[in-house]
Parts: C-alpha cells; sequence; structure tokens
C-alpha cells in the first residue's frame, strides 16, 4: 500500500513538470486557441443545419405548420449566432490572458489543484487534465462528452379485446363473445439504450399483471369431464353472464426500435423520443396465478351469482409473444400465448388480445 509521503514526492515531481512543459508550451497555447475559433463557426454552423432539417422532418409529418417551422428556425439561427459570438469571446480572453501573464510560469487557466481524499490523492492540471491516485490504483483521465443516460423506466398498461384461438377453428367459430371478452394488463418497465451513441435500438424489460377474459356464448360453461378434459358443457339454468378470467404475472422482453432526436450542446448530448414513431417486437413468460368462473343466472324467478375457483386445469406456466408499434406513450398492441390455456388432453386453446398500450 502506498503511503502519503510517496503521494507527495508524485505530485512535487508533477507539479515541476507541468510548470516546464507550460513555458515549453505557452505559444502553441495561444495558437491552438487561435485554431479553435476558427472551429466554432464551422461547428455552430453545422449544428444549425441538422436543426432545420429536424425541424423540416416535423413539418413534412404535420407535427407543426409552416409558421411554426419558420419561427423555429428563425430562434434557432438567433440562438446559434449568440453561441458563436459568446464562444470566440471565451477564446479572445483566454488568448489574453495568457498573453498578459507569458512571463509567469502558469496562467489562471493552468492552475494544478492538490486534494487529499480518504482513499488517496486526486490532482487537477488546466481543465482537462486529471491525475487521481489511491490504493490501488492511479488513472489519468481528459473529460470527454456526456452522454444521455442509458436507463429510462415507465409505467405500463394495456386494455383491450381478447379471445382464443382453437386448434382445428377459424377466430370466426369462436365460442366467446367479441365484445364481452377483454383484457387488462398493468405493469413496470425498463427501457435501456442498447448502443452508447445512438438511441436507434432500445431494450425493454420488466413485468406485468395480466387480466385476460373469455365470455362464453349460448348458455355455456366450463367443466372438467370424467377423462380429465376441460370442455364447455350447457348450464342447468338460463345464464346472463358467464366469464373466464385467468391472472397471470409475466415478465415481458423487447427491441424497440424507431427514430429519435438528438439535442447536442458543448458538452452534453441527449436523446429524446417525443413525437417519434416507435415499433417493438419481443416476448413474455411467467406464472399463472389463479383462473375462475364467474356465472350470473336465473334460478326459479331470482338472480343468483356463482364464483369457481381453480379446478380447471388451467396451465401455470405462460409464454408468449408481443409487440406494438405507436407514437409517444401511445400505441397498438398485440399479445399471443404459446402455452394452451388449459392442460392435455383438453382441446388446444391460445389465448390473444388485441388493444392499446400507454408508457407513461
Amino acid at each position: 500500500m502506498k503511503t502519503i509521503s510517496t503521494y507527495l514526492v508524485f505530485v512535487l515531481i508533477c507539479i515541476m513538470t507541468t510548470s516546464l512543459v507550460a513555458q515549453d508550451n505557452h505559444k502553441d497555447k495561444i495558437q491552438d486557441l487561435k485554431e479553435q475559433k476558427e472551429k466554432i463557426t464551422q461547428e455552430e454552423k453545422e449544428a444549425l443545419k441538422n436543426e432545420v432539417e429536424v425541424i423540416d422532418k416535423r413539418l413534412e409529418r404535420g407535427s407543426i405548420n409552416a409558421e411554426e417551422a419558420t419561427e423555429l428556425k428563425e430562434d434557432a439561427a438567433r440562438r446559434r449566432a449568440l453561441n458563436i459570438e459568446n464562444r470566440l469571446a471565451i477564446i479572445d480572453n483566454k488568448i489574453a490572458l495568457l498573453e498578459r501573464n507569458k512571463d509567469d510560469d502558469l496562467g489562471d487557466d493552468d492552475r494544478i489543484i492538490y486534494r487529499e481524499e480518504e482513499t488517496g490523492v486526486s490532482i487537477k492540471i488546466d481543465d482537462d487534465i486529471s491525475i487521481k491516485i489511491d490504493d490501488e490504483e492511479w488513472d489519468i483521465f481528459t473529460e470527454k462528452t456526456k452522454y444521455d443516460r442509458r436507463t429510462y423506466s415507465d409505467m405500463v398498461f394495456a386494455f383491450g379485446l381478447n379471445n382464443a384461438i382453437i386448434k382445428g377453428q377459424s377466430l370466426n367459430d369462436t365460442p366467446y363473445k367479441v365484445w364481452g371478452s377483454r383484457f387488462f394488463e398493468i405493469g413496470w418497465t425498463w427501457r435501456t439504450r442498447v448502443f452508447n451513441k445512438t438511441n436507434f435500438m432500445r431494450f425493454h424489460y420488466g413485468f406485468s399483471f395480466q387480466f385476460n377474459g373469455l365470455k362464453s356464448q349460448d348458455n355455456l360453461y366450463y367443466v372438467v369431464d370424467d377423462e380429465g378434459k376441460t370442455v364447455q358443457a350447457p348450464f342447468e339454468y338460463p345464464l346472463r353472464k358467464s366469464k373466464l378470467r385467468m391472472d397471470n404475472l409475466v415478465f415481458p422482453v423487447h427491441f424497440e426500435f424507431g427514430p429519435f432526436k438528438t439535442t447536442r450542446s458543448e458538452h452534453r448530448i441527449r436523446y429524446s423520443l417525443k413525437d417519434q414513431f416507435r415499433i417493438g417486437v419481443g416476448a413474455y413468460g411467467g406464472l399463472n396465478m389463479g383462473t375462475r368462473q364467474k356465472l350470473k343466472y336465473d334460478q326459479d324467478g331470482s338472480n343468483r351469482k356463482t364464483k369457481i375457483k381453480g379446478g380447471l386445469n388451467s396451465n401455470p406456466f405462460i409464454y408468449g409473444l408481443s409487440g406494438y408499434m405507436g407514437v409517444n406513450c401511445f400505441s397498438v398492441y398485440v399479445k399471443y400465448d404459446l402455452n394452451p390455456i388449459f392442460k392435455s388432453p383438453s382441446d388446444e386453446q391460445r389465448n390473444i388480445s388485441f388493444g392499446l398500450r400507454f408508457a407513461i
């Protein structure tokens, strides 16, 4: 383990070396600053060009009108002109400072800051170079452009129509009421930018509670026959409602693709999905937390209600495919269970859902 005396010796060496280098490179620094002045105008013009392209795309999509587009372009041009003026003034001030202090060992912009920390020693040379020494290692690093954080989180909920695809039958022959069979889903997801320097692909992952309902037609409800097969059978009384509900806990994962907006400043790059089209494809897996039937019927002139929990050989494991596409937080959503609703030897029925999805 290094001792503090070793750190101090290293610091003194750094200070002496840096002082000599600063004197030798005095003219080079001034020349570098003059070259930076030449780059500033080009950088701001390029940034203005990118902003104008984004505004034109918004105008083409119809999210803004021509008057708003013109106003945004004029505002961007004014802002970039001020950026050029301010940045050039900063460079001129630095050049003047260096020329005024050319006989000194170090100017104000070439300060060395020494600080002893709990984990070791930290030295800062200029505004760009730092040296950190701790008990394990030492690093020399330069400040770089900071990119937008890679992970955000959203609450997700979805709702819509639910049904089942039965082996050997078309969806048109479903025994379930189309408008009476519905689903609801609520959960939490995290989205992580896959690549550091582009937001074109995002990875979504999280958990959701799904509630899938199937409302039977023709006075039918579910029973398990003598062979252990789950089937629909006529109910002994006139049914006003016969609904099967399956409650699932699933863990969806999606890859999301789509354009994005980029906002650049001198030291930071941020990404935005506002007003941008997105499409997501993925899958989910989880557990069935419960299956129940809700029956409403008339018996001897009286309204009756019965709830039957479990006992239908429902599949305990849930897995399937899902996808969505839309703009902003709103999207069209579809999911399809690859697992049969009921275990063998029942007829294979697989739940399918169409609806709307919101991420907020």
